[in-house]
């Protein structure tokens, strides 16, 4: 039976922060402090200048148990004075209230049914999921009031809510998306130490979505130079999502931006100290990996797709794809935003990094 300690006054870590209900610790999970929020938004709009192929996301929760080294959220975590390390693992805020106010807020007549994005920030199947289990009110808030969503994730947990998917599905879209970067137990554990325990678990995931009728799009990346970026571990990976079922494939190098940066060169620096050098002058004056290298791996892993009869393109995320956004955002016009702006109920909102 689980026992667990909470506390009614706020904590150190959020001290003053409005929203706040309590702070729950459990041997469940160990080392770990969730904090239940009341959030006054669901619905995050996503800036006008972004590359993103959608305008709203939502995010039950902030911080990550995944723990994945390489995560680019973990600056995001700093917004609420707590550190972008490993407070980002441990330090959960869960919005415990997230169905109720987005069902609200996706109830106005003004709302304009566009595509929401879950697990754009952090994991929604992430294993606080298990506790709180916020994602089948998500999910039925959307489709009930005819709007479209895409789900990416990292959790096995998501096949719990496959039949919740499927009967959402004849209401409104649903995209399911797994992320499946490293196909190396052993790596992906150091690397991604709170995600499922084996490769083989997403994998099965993908089947198990596949079998119910969904197109599922896998992640392959980040890929991790001199780490993942093989021909031979490609090949073993494309081969896996292929016989998984998987449609089509999103590839892409390592991102390293500020708070994940300093995080996983730390990590590199631990496991890899031989590496240390390679990323440092790799990530010096980016937070991404060199044009060329994101060209030669493109060379490298184009004749594998083509051989196991996969659909891919390449991740969006890319310099030249942000300026084109920032661009075409600064020639909208004044009547353009006029007739495209957010409903009252939702105005004001900040983009993905928002908290409550």
């Amino acid at each position: 039976m689980e026992t667990a300690t909470a506390s009614d006054a706020p904590t150190p870590e959020l001290f003053g922060v409005r929203g706040l209900v309590r702070t729950v610790r459990t041997p469940e999970f160990a080392g770990m402090a969730f904090h239940e929020v009341l959030a006054k938004s669901a619905l995050n709009k996503v800036p006008a200048s972004s590359h993103m192929p959608f305008s709203w996301t939502v995010n039950p929760f902030r911080g990550c148990s995944h723990a994945c080294v390489y995560c680019f959220a973990r600056n995001t975590h700093r917004y609420l004075d707590l550190d972008a390390g490993k407070d980002f693992d441990s330090q959960v805020i869960v919005k415990v209230n997230i169905a109720d106010v987005l069902r609200a807020e996706v109830a106005k007549p003004r709302w304009g049914h566009e595509l929401v994005a879950l697990g754009t920030n952090t994991d929604p199947y992430q294993r606080a999921e298990g506790r709180y289990a916020l994602m089948p009110g998500v999910i039925s808030a959307l489709a009930e009031h005819g709007t479209p969503m895409s789900i990416l994730t990292k959790g096995t947990l998501l096949r719990r809510d496959l039949p919740l998917l499927e009967q959402a599905a004849h209401q409104v879209p649903v995209d399911i998306s797994m992320s499946i970067a490293i196909f190396d137990d052993d790596l992906q554990q150091r690397v991604e130490p709170g995600t499922p325990t084996t490769t083989a678990a997403r994998l099965a995931t993908v089947r198990a979505a596949a079998d119910r009728g969904f197109d599922v799009t896998a992640f392959l990346m980040p890929i991790l130079p001199y780490l993942t970026d093989s021909t031979d571990h490609l090949d073993a990976a494309l081969a896996g999502l292929k016989e998984a079922g998987a449609s089509s494939v999103i590839y892409g190098a390592l991102h390293l931006r500020p708070g994940a940066r300093e995080w996983f060169l730390a990590w590199i620096d631990r496991e890899y100290p031989h590496l240390g050098s390679a990323y440092r002058s790799m990530y010096s004056r980016s937070s991404y990996a060199p044009a060329d290298y994101r060209a030669w791996l493109a060379r490298r892993i184009k004749p594998l797709l083509r051989r196991h009869g996969l659909d891919a393109r390449p991740d969006g995320d890319s310099p030249a794809s942000r300026r084109f956004a920032r661009g075409s955002a600064a020639q909208q016009t004044g009547v353009h935003r006029q007739a495209t702006s957010a409903p009252a109920a939702v105005q004001g909102l900040e983009p993905q990094s928002t908290l409550f």
